[in-house]
């Protein structure tokens, strides 16, 4: 079991922007995380690799509060980010979801124009006076989303008419335009062949910069390429926690290196 006490001094001293103690995670009578906890860097990747099934997806899911639209979920404990308690009463978890932004495993663009994909948050969020403001923050988003020049001539052709790797960067952008602090990714690439994942892959790079991301992915191969942490699920619980080299050279927990080597998974 991960404890943050006894690994602290491990992990380089950095920023935390999301702390997380004793999560429990319940669907119905089923316990589906244990006892996480963990400290999320600021700006950095931060990726959960696991067995299908294991939680990450769950655990993702709770830091912002998208399993609060299960019915049967229930989620214990305490996340915070910056400090502040997500869960509590006063959130507002629309507000808190324009600050933790998040892309899913299939693309998912509105039926909308490009332009109204990326408009529609700053819109409903009050982000923009005016229609120029507007269409400043539409083409910064564009741009972070490393898409502007393919579409700046076609803002107001539909996204879903775009392939699949540039639907799924229009989505990042659509999560950007909301300025948020956090962008959370469950296995982004999943759907994409190899180039637009590649592309995808040098985006998470670059984004890290500006955001915490954390990312889903099934593929260990892309944990290594993109993150600086890793954190290693196994049946609902955090097994082990830390720099992504240490964790893919050095596992503490022999179930990580199990996975790791193909022995469990």
């Amino acid at each position: 079991m991960y404890d943050t006490e006894k690994l602290g001094t491990d992990v380089n001293q950095t920023e935390t922007k999301i702390s997380a103690r004793n999560v429990q995670v319940y669907y119905g009578d089923t316990h589906a995380i244990k006892d996480v906890n963990v400290d999320i860097d600021a700006k950095a990747v931060t990726a959960f690799i696991g067995p299908s099934g294991c939680g990450k997806s769950t655990f993702l899911r709770c830091i912002n509060r998208m399993n609060d639209t299960i019915d049967v979920c229930r989620v214990e404990g305490d996340i915070k980010i910056d400090g502040e308690d997500i869960y509590d009463k006063r959130v507002d978890p629309v507000q808190l979801r324009a600050k933790v932004g998040m892309v899913f495993q299939k693309p998912n663009p509105f039926p909308k124009s490009i332009y109204d994909n990326i408009a529609y948050g700053p819109r409903i969020h009050g982000l923009a006076k005016n229609k120029a403001e507007l269409d400043e923050i539409v083409e910064k988003s564009l741009r972070r989303g490393a898409i502007w020049n393919e579409v700046k001539d076609r803002l107001h052709a539909p996204g879903t008419g775009l392939s699949g790797g540039q639907q799924q960067r229009l989505c990042i952008a659509r999560a950007v335009a909301t300025e948020p602090e956090v962008l959370l990714m469950d296995e982004p690439c999943s759907a994409l062949d190899p180039i637009a994942t590649a592309q995808v892959e040098e985006l998470i790079d670059e984004l890290r910069d500006q955001y915490s991301v954390v990312i889903v992915t099934h593929s260990m191969q892309q944990a290594a390429r993109v993150s600086q942490k890793t954190a290693f699920f196994h049946l609902g619980n955090l097994v082990e926690y830390g720099d992504t080299s240490q964790i893919f050279t050095n596992p503490k927990d022999e179930r990580t290196e199990s996975y790791i080597t193909g022995r469990i998974g």
